[in-house]
């Protein structure tokens, strides 16, 4: 052991006595060696050991010059401070971020095979060939140009139609890792950039900790439900990503954590979301949308025989030899059951079955697991008419719902967008003997409150040329009320969709005509009739497909949006177009409009 005059804390301490202060000098030697046992105590160096372990991780972690500048600075400062400093473990944190974010480090794309992609989409995704067709085109380009800027796909449509699955298709497909980041209800604009390092408990936004966790720099990172975040007192989160997601900014972002610039150029970015309504409108500029409004019946039967039902049977440990679902019953199932534009409640119906199944194949042998020996042995559970109402309940819809709502008049069937996707919505209208009011039930919004004062207003101010007083009358609504409800009465209806459905239902009212049962209808008018164009037009025109409308009237602004939408929905509607309410009611009534019509 070396001696105690020689230690550097002993000449440190003891220089600052006289050389004759021998009872001071000896306390200094017992405070050396005491100094000296701790740090040669086992764990002492561990510190300093794990100092030295990130400088040489930060070396290998290929950061940019300037970068590794600063980060070489930040660690120098860390090196002078004592563990049981305040700031120690906060610079420790960042520089062990700085040193396992991926700078330069890429996962190697696969050599591209279009065919493949396509089988591979094909098998994962029933329908949506237009959607299927534009991801083709995406990496058709990418083969071709490797360094092109990638656009910001951006997948809208009800929830269950594969929006998430797509991305991660998308990811397959180029052999890239692949990264999902939900924004549903982020308010804070501090979950996309990150905290700056003066607040206590301050951390990276969740794109930069997404990229630590996956560990290259050119991943899929999906921004899930980007339509779903909020703005408050903390910032505005839609407007953080305006930067992640142009391609023009994004290769310096800057994460107020790390203060210092990352390159997001090479990552791609695809989004997905309900409805492009409440996404800003600087945000959409920099997405191409992709809409993906629904399933027709014929493709959840395909889709359910070919991927929901082998999926249900083994998540309850059953076989085709347990449990068989004819396509005769999930046809009944996709009628009755279901009025959805994804498969989700058409899953959870046929998981309905593999339960009623499960329990009978337990009830019958009293033994869990089953031997695959007793499974042959097993007579199936066949669903048929009757297993169904057992199983499922008496049925929720019915053919000829609709001509039954339709048959008085005053009624008429608009088309409406929920989070869920499109629906039928039924106007209803009623006089009474009154004072000439209105009144509007069925938690009406503002801008559906003034649509139907926008509707009778029109109705009146044209009665008599749609010959609904006599030339003797001068008023529509002399000695009496005007009552418009839409049901169901506990569901908030809004929306600037409406206006041509209660104006209609308003001339069946009066003229007591029958608005015809096939058809449905949308649009927004104006105080002199003209009718302006809707959005989410598809996902309406979904609906009336899926509820068995036969004749839909839409804004003839709308023409462009319904020719993307796919060819055998098209064929299976008659698309009638107006540009005015004089077009609404040719079109909605037998026979034509006007007619002479009795009045009440």
């Amino acid at each position: 052991m070396a001696k105690v005059e020689q230690d550097p804390d002993f000449i440190a301490l003891s220089g600052q006595f006289q050389a004759t202060d021998v009872e001071l000098i000896s306390i200094v030697e017992e405070v050396t060696l005491e100094m000296r046992a701790i740090k040669e105590a086992p764990g002492a160096n561990d510190d300093e050991d794990d100092v030295a372990a990130l400088e040489r991780k930060m070396q290998e972690a290929g950061m940019p010059a300037v970068i590794r500048t600063r980060a070489l600075g930040e660690l120098k400062r860390l090196k002078k401070m004592q563990p049981q400093q305040p700031g120690y473990n906060s610079s420790r944190v960042y520089l062990e971020l700085l040193a396992d974010l991926p700078w330069q480090k890429a996962s190697e794309e696969q050599e591209l095979d279009l065919k493949a992609a396509k089988e591979r989409l094909d098998n994962d995704h029933y329908g949506l060939e237009k959607v299927k067709q534009r991801i083709i085109e995406y990496l058709a380009v990418r083969k071709l140009k490797t360094d092109v800027r990638s656009p910001v796909l951006c997948f809208v449509g009800p929830p269950g139609v594969g929006k998430t699955s797509l991305a991660s298709s998308i990811a397959a497909a180029l052999g890239r890792k692949f990264i999902r980041i939900s924004l549903g209800g982020v308010k804070d604009e501090a979950d996309i950039r990150g905290h700056r390092r003066t607040y206590i408990g301050s951390m990276p936004g969740r794109l930069i900790d997404g990229l630590k966790r996956v560990g290259v720099c050119n991943p899929v990172v999906l921004l899930d439900e980007i339509d779903k975040t909020g703005s408050d007192g903390r910032g505005d989160p839609a407007s953080a990503l305006l930067e992640v997601l142009d391609p023009e900014q994004n290769k310096t972002f800057n994460d107020p954590y790390l203060n210092v610039p990352l390159d997001l150029s090479k990552v791609i970015f695809v989004a997905t979301a309900n409805s492009v309504q409440p996404i800003p409108r600087q945000l959409l500029d920099r997405m191409e949308v992709i809409n993906l409004p629904g399933y027709t019946p014929e493709e959840k039967l395909r889709m359910a025989m070919r991927h929901l039902i082998p999926r249900v049977l083994e998540q309850h440990g059953l076989s085709s030899d347990l449990l068989q679902v004819p396509e005769a019953a999930v046809k009944l199932v996709i009628q009755r059951y279901t009025r959805e534009a994804g498969v989700r409640d058409l899953q959870r119906n046929l998981a309905a079955f593999a339960r009623a199944a499960a329990v009978r194949v337990v009830e019958q042998y009293h033994a869990v697991p089953l031997s695959k020996d007793v499974q042959r042995l097993a007579s199936p559970f066949i669903v048929d008419e009757a297993v169904l109402e057992e199983v499922l309940g008496p049925p929720k819809y019915y053919d000829g719902e609709a001509a039954c709502r339709v048959a008085p008049t005053g009624v008429s069937i608009g088309l409406a967008w929920t989070a869920n996707g499109g629906k039928l919505l039924f106007v209803e209208t009623i006089a009474s003997v009154g004072k000439g009011d209105l009144h509007l039930t069925g938690q009406l919004g503002n801008v559906m409150k003034e649509s139907a004062q926008i509707a009778l207003t029109w109705v009146r101010a044209r009665a008599a040329e749609l010959k609904l007083i006599t030339s003797e009358e001068s008023n529509l609504l002399q000695g009496r009320d005007i009552h418009i409800h839409l049901p169901a009465g506990a569901v908030s209806k809004e929306g600037p969709s409406a206006g041509v459905t209660i104006a209609t239902a308003l001339v069946s009212l009066f003229s007591q005509r029958r608005v015809r049962a096939d058809t449905a209808m949308t649009g927004e008018m104006t105080l002199d009739g003209s009718v302006l164009p809707v959005g989410d037009i598809e996902y309406k025109v979904f609906a009336a497909h899926q509820c068995g409308i036969k004749r839909v009237i839409v804004p003839a602004s709308n023409y462009d949006r319904l020719s993307k939408m796919p060819p055998n929905v098209l064929s299976s509607l008659e698309i009638l177009f107006a540009n005015s309410m004089e077009d609404v009611l040719e079109q909605a009534f037998d026979g034509g409009w006007p007619l002479d019509n009795r009045c009440i």
